[in-house]
């Protein structure tokens, strides 16, 4: 089995696991995985819980149709732009409810918990456009420098990684950084980490703990 093939299970499972924890809804959303210079990504007009392998066009690097029956999703220039300008190796896009929210309503999910410098700090909402157009995929793009992470206005949100495993586990830390963002503005408002905070955080990780074992 080729390593694109390979892919294009992962593709099946995880998109299967995005439905499963409500990360998109019906056809919407969409997941890639490069390998060199092809990328699996799902087709359009197809629930993700419904995939097969066989069902996951393939394009190269420039949006050729490479292998596959059915057309590529209506948002793999919004792919290809990432894969573009980023090392990343997956790319999952989801409808989720709570990142919606913060993305119909704000210019950028605060950091209000230590979790969000997993994907680079306060994540950006990039400008809207229509899906699939090359200004969504340049707005993404920008949005999306130097994070693990985006949202994309009145629109979802897209993560990053160097396996698909990893770009899964960003948009599911996103989705719940958003939720604990949105709930808490139920109770009062939203206390922000600041930045000397979120440093102490870095040096933290850099320098953990040791605890001296137990004499014998």
């Amino acid at each position: 089995m080729s390593a694109v093939d390979l892919l294009r299970q992962e593709i099946c499972e995880y998109g299967r696991r995005a439905v499963e924890l409500g990360l998109v809804l019906g056809t919407s959303g969409n997941l890639s995985a490069r390998d060199g210079d092809l990328v699996a990504v799902t087709p359009a007009g197809v629930a993700l819980d419904r995939l097969t392998p066989e069902m996951c066009p393939v394009v190269d690097v420039e949006g050729h149709l490479v292998e596959g029956d059915l057309q590529p999703s209506s948002e793999t220039p919004m792919h290809l732009a990432i894969y573009d300008s980023t090392a990343a190796r997956a790319v999952v896009h989801t409808h989720s409810v709570f990142g919606t929210v913060v993305a119909t309503t704000m210019t950028e999910l605060p950091p209000v918990h230590y979790n969000a410098l997993l994907l680079g700090g306060a994540v950006k909402v990039a400008e809207y456009a229509t899906y699939g157009t090359p200004e969504l995929a340049a707005n993404i793009r920008a949005a999306m420098e130097g994070r693990q992470a985006a949202l994309m206005a009145n629109h979802g949100g897209v993560t990053i990684g160097a396996t698909m495993e990893q770009a899964f586990e960003a948009a599911r830390l996103l989705e719940w950084l958003c939720e604990v963002y949105v709930r808490g503005l139920s109770v009062g408002k939203p206390v922000v980490l600041t930045d000397e905070q979120l440093a102490a955080v870095v040096e933290r990780s850099l320098n953990p703990p040791t605890f001296p074992r137990r004499p014998r």
